[in-house]
């Protein structure tokens, strides 16, 4: 009789003999209390949260989610196409869609469900199409590709001329198309946009653009890194997230009419699934709104993340050098940056979890910080004196 159970337990240790296991630690936010957070009793600092600018705890937000389930309820009632397609979530894509000056947008359950559903979708409409991937995209959009069982070209990271190798030695009338990351979330790295946009056009592609560590963040009204450097109109697809700089969660895409009603038809990940209920969609509409008017929280973010990179320069921390609001600092080896993860906590109150294979290479473990309009220089200093004091405790060079 085959043993069920023994099955997960071999898993189990197969991951931790590898050192790649992951321990949660068991966090409680509060409401006004951004950065900090509770584990058990101990007030301790979040210096790794996706919750960029704090957004999740603004008061516009939260007013429009109280609003919102009061009159609304808790659930949407079902999928959209059965029940589920309120007035909110219609009014959150013709925000998003006016965002990013496109026609339309759709809103999926999450980032991840957006990238895959539309990846797979575009496949289907798209009769041979190829893709050509950033070998650093993000695992949903390896899953998309994948589960598409479209023809895919893996291109070196961010390296323009293999981009182009690649694309050279396709008959220009198959249909192309570039799928990359605005910012790479994991080392901060941005993509050539402007080169890309450029590549597209001489080979007769599509681009696919993954904002989803820059909206909110970069660009006039927060539209993005592509927005930012004037290029969103020569973007065909623009691929975000409610869940990251906007403090809510979702995913959506956005295009022109014809994209975004047939990826609507197609894609199951969107067809089958319960959509996000209005308490959700109102409070990432009001987020949304109040960043396309507000520079305070991008300015006052930007100014933390040079603060923190000047600090650690300063006494010798080294860390991936970039133009964007995420610090990762490598340290190569997976027990050691698990241990140093769990000694800033113990020690010094700081939570900075560890960052292992599968999300980034064997030997590029890393501790990885994002710093926050809420971080005070206070913060900062304490941050720093920690990392040193860990770093020295460990012998981490």
């Amino acid at each position: 009789m085959f043993n069920y159970d023994a099955a997960f337990r071999e898993q189990i240790q197969q991951i931790k003999s590898e050192q790649r296991y992951r321990k949660f630690v068991n966090l409680k936010r509060v409401a006004g209390k951004f950065p900090f957070a509770y584990n058990g009793d101990e007030e301790i600092t979040m210096w790794c949260i996706n919750d960029y600018l704090g957004m999740s705890q603004h008061p516009e937000v939260l007013k429009a989610a109280q609003d919102s389930l009061n009159e609304n309820g808790i659930g949407s009632g079902g999928t959209r196409n059965i029940g589920g397609n309120n007035s909110s979530i219609v009014q959150l894509e013709e925000t998003i869609a006016n965002l990013h000056g496109k026609d339309q947008a759709l809103v999926f359950t999450s980032g991840y469900v957006s990238n895959e559903a539309t990846l797979t979708s575009l496949a289907k409409i798209i009769p041979d199409v190829k893709f050509f991937s950033d070998e650093l995209n993000h695992a949903s959009i390896i899953a998309g590709i994948k589960n598409s069982g479209a023809d895919k070209r893996v291109y070196k990271h961010l390296d323009m001329n293999d981009l182009e190798d690649q694309l050279s030695k396709e008959d220009i009338n198959v249909p192309k198309i570039i799928v990359f990351e605005s910012t790479y979330s994991m080392n901060g790295m941005v993509s050539p946009v402007r080169e890309i946009c450029a590549l597209a056009k001489k080979y007769n592609a599509m681009t696919y653009i993954d904002e989803v560590h820059s909206v909110g963040l970069y660009g006039k009204r927060g539209a993005g890194i592509a927005s930012m450097y004037g290029l969103g109109n020569k973007i065909d697809i623009i691929q975000g997230t409610l869940a990251k700089a906007y403090g809510v969660i979702g995913g959506y895409i956005a295009g022109n009419y014809h994209l975004i009603d047939s990826i609507r038809s197609v894609a199951t990940g969107f067809i089958f699934t319960t959509s996000l209920p209005p308490v959700i969609t109102d409070a990432a509409n009001a987020s949304i709104k109040h960043l396309q008017n507000s520079d305070e929280e991008r300015k006052n973010h930007q100014e933390s993340v040079a603060l923190v990179k000047s600090e650690l320069c300063k006494v010798g921390i080294k860390f991936v050098e970039n133009n964007t609001h995420i610090i990762p600092i490598i340290i190569g080896d997976p027990d050691l940056t698990r241990k140093a993860s769990e000694l800033l906590l113990a020690r010094h109150k700081i939570f900075i979890q560890y960052i292992n294979f599968p999300t980034v290479a064997k030997k590029t473990e890393r501790l990885r910080i994002t710093p926050t309009p809420a971080h005070s220089k206070e913060m900062i200093k304490h941050l720093v004196e920690a990392l040193l004091d860990v770093f020295k405790e460990l012998n981490i060079k």
